[in-house]
């Protein structure tokens, strides 16, 4: 087994198992109320990675940076149109969404098959790069959109019930 071969199957076992951590974090964070800290938190703890390409390996070129960042994008709309909140009691919860456990596998697929196909032609580091930035050009508009979404319920929740008008007598 070559060095590329093992580097090959331990980032991808890596990223499978990342991947079944963010699974079973958003499981256990739907049982409990959002709140603007939570859905902001994770963007701008994710937006630290961008330190990585302080490491000249990882430089890429425009077209590179792009790229991931509008597939991200796309992939973001999926998770915008199907990302619901509930009031329960008061509070607002998350709704479950099985389609973020199969983009998160549908992601962890092109992310083997990209890096079987284009494995070669660019550095590892540089693929490290572009798979960060298609998450966070991912991440980052969907947590935008929950937060707007999310205010919009806070003011349902806000608002004082309105009593139904009577009908005069006539």
């Amino acid at each position: 087994m070559t060095e590329t071969t093992l580097i090959f199957i331990l980032t991808t076992i890596g990223a499978a198992m990342m991947g079944t951590f963010a699974i079973i974090v958003r499981m256990k964070a739907i049982k409990k109320p959002a709140s603007v800290k939570k859905i902001i938190i994770p963007p701008i703890m994710m937006s630290t990675g961008f330190l990585m390409f302080l490491y000249e390996p990882t430089h890429l070129p425009l077209a590179r940076i792009v790229t991931p960042l509008m597939v991200g994008a796309a992939a973001s709309y999926l998770l915008i149109r199907t990302s619901r909140f509930e009031i329960h009691n008061g509070d607002i919860y998350m709704k479950r969404s099985k389609l973020f456990i199969f983009l998160l596998l549908g992601l962890l697929i092109v992310r083997v098959l990209i890096k079987l196909v284009m494995g070669e032609q660019i550095h590892l580091a540089q693929m490290a790069g572009m798979f960060f930035l298609l998450a966070y050009g991912m991440i980052l508009p969907w947590r935008i959109a929950m937060l707007l979404m999310f205010r919009k319920k806070q003011q349902e929740v806000n608002e004082p019930i309105m009593d139904i008008p009577m009908r005069e007598r006539t």
